[in-house]
């Protein structure tokens, strides 16, 4: 298995809000495949919307009420955009679960939820460089 990430795909209840919430926080949908599903390019990954339900059949798994444990992350290049994304997210329906803050680690950082509760956290880490291209890299 190559070290990537093709398609991170979130499980919804509501295709239409979710869609809606993605596309108010600045994303543009795919218009060529749009039936039963929501994708929207992410640089080098893809995020995929899949009905809650269609998800389920298609793995073979039942989910739980709440999300899972596991969370998305999206850095930025200072701590005013941190700010920035989170304001966008509250506006656009979504709800703050942290508002931005010093970290621990030394950054400035915050989550959100969409509106299935999925979390977000939103940071600025000046150790992380992002390049002109949206690429995060680790520190050397």
């Amino acid at each position: 298995m190559e070290p990537r990430i093709s398609i991170i795909t979130i499980a919804v209840r509501d295709l239409d809000r979710a869609t809606a919430f993605y596309e108010a926080m600045g994303l543009v949908r795919h218009k060529g495949i749009t039936d039963g599903v929501a994708f929207f390019q992410m640089g080098g990954v893809i995020l995929s919307l899949f009905p809650k339900g269609d998800a389920e059949a298609d793995s073979g798994v039942r989910f739980g009420d709440e999300p899972g444990p596991t969370y998305l992350a999206y850095n930025t290049r200072s701590d005013a955009e941190v700010d920035a994304v989170l304001a966008a997210a509250e506006q656009a329906g979504g709800r703050i679960v942290k508002p931005a803050g010093k970290a621990f680690w030394g950054g400035w950082y915050g989550y959100f939820a969409d509106p299935d509760g999925n979390l977000w956290e939103v940071a600025h880490n000046g150790a992380f460089p992002i390049d002109s291209e949206g690429r995060i890299s680790l520190p050397a």
